[in-house]
């Protein structure tokens, strides 16, 4: 089979994968086709952050398009209408600082919440279930997770005095996960449980040294998705499984047959499936990835082919909105 015939037949089969996902009847890939409304799918693009910029893959199509052109770890909104990312570095001509930004994804507007000077750093921001507040890792030592009121820039401490990341809030709003820092007991993922104030232990490494991390709360809220090489620490690369654990620290599952590289896992707006950077076994350098969607329970997988996003940082799965200022 020529790499051609194969490069089709995938992206066929990504399409027809993709139609499942959106509820869209499978069509030709075309580049003009018109973007796909709320009534037509819940399910919207996937935002891709490459480190340097955020990219688009709207339903129907596979290559990216570009949606910011600065900025890292961009989250939509619940309801799809509203990009959250973050800048930590400075441009060489001196314009561009550290910020926390919202983008309208209907109106083309950017709006700054935070802005700060050069050595501030921010990290991958989550939104709250009703919208109005952004959760993010801030302070020199990244040892401060805050929320912003993204009407007024205000901003409220949630938890500090641990390293932590990746800071994930579930859908019924009462919690954050993020992976955390103890002081005494090394890395692991916690629980934070925002109406008392209470960081609980989720997740522990079995191992010294194993790479864990990326945490996202399942749909219902009762289970934790992440990814780890607990399964296949001997081997160097492409080791990572998808697990999942429950809230309550009990039940650790592993989730993918096959041993691969994965970041950034999601769930789609409706729950129905997850999808994570990954990089297919066929490619030649282990630096490029592509979008790798499976079912909810994981016992289907297909690949989103298109443009490889080498060094991207996050994914995320936004819900379709009825109109979006063209890329």
């Amino acid at each position: 089979m020529t790499a051609m015939n194969r490069r089709a037949l995938l992206r066929a089969a990504a399409l027809t994968g993709l139609a499942t996902a959106t509820g869209l009847a499978a069509a030709p890939y075309a580049a003009s086709a018109a973007p796909v409304s709320a009534a037509d799918a819940v399910n919207g693009s996937w935002l891709v952050s490459v480190g340097w910029g955020v990219l688009r893959v709207d339903p129907g199509r596979t290559t990216p398009r570009e949606l910011l052109p600065n900025g890292d770890h961009a989250k939509a909104s619940p309801d799809g209408r509203y990009v959250a990312w973050v800048n930590t570095a400075r441009s060489g001509d001196g314009t561009l600082e550290p910020f926390v930004a919202v983008y309208d994804r209907t109106t083309g507007e950017k709006r700054t919440l935070l802005a700060d000077p050069f050595g501030v750093r921010y990290g991958a921001p989550t939104w709250s279930p009703d919208g109005s507040e952004i959760a993010l890792v801030t302070g020199e030592n990244n040892d401060r997770l805050i929320a912003v009121d993204v009407a007024t820039g205000g901003t409220r401490v949630l938890v500090q005095g641990h390293s932590m990341a990746d800071p994930d809030w579930s859908r019924d709003g009462s919690m954050i996960v993020l992976r955390w820092h103890s002081r005494s007991e090394g890395p692991q993922l916690r629980v934070l449980e925002l109406a008392t104030g209470t960081a609980r232990r989720l997740y522990t490494p079995g191992a010294p040294g194993e790479l864990f991390g990326s945490p996202v709360f399942a749909p219902d809220s009762g289970r934790v998705v992440f990814r780890t090489d607990h399964w296949y620490p001997d081997l160097e690369s492409s080791n990572h499984s998808l697990a999942s654990v429950r809230i309550g620290g009990t039940g650790l599952k592993k989730l993918t047959d096959e041993p691969r590289f994965y970041l950034s896992p999601v769930f789609s707006p409706d729950g129905r499936y997850c999808a994570a950077l990954s990089i297919p076994p066929e490619n030649e350098y282990p630096d490029g990835g592509n979008i790798v969607v499976s079912t909810s329970g994981f016992g289907e997988q297909w690949w989103i082919p298109g443009d490889e996003y080498d060094d991207s940082t996050r994914l995320d799965w936004a819900a379709a909105i009825p109109t979006e200022v063209p890329a």
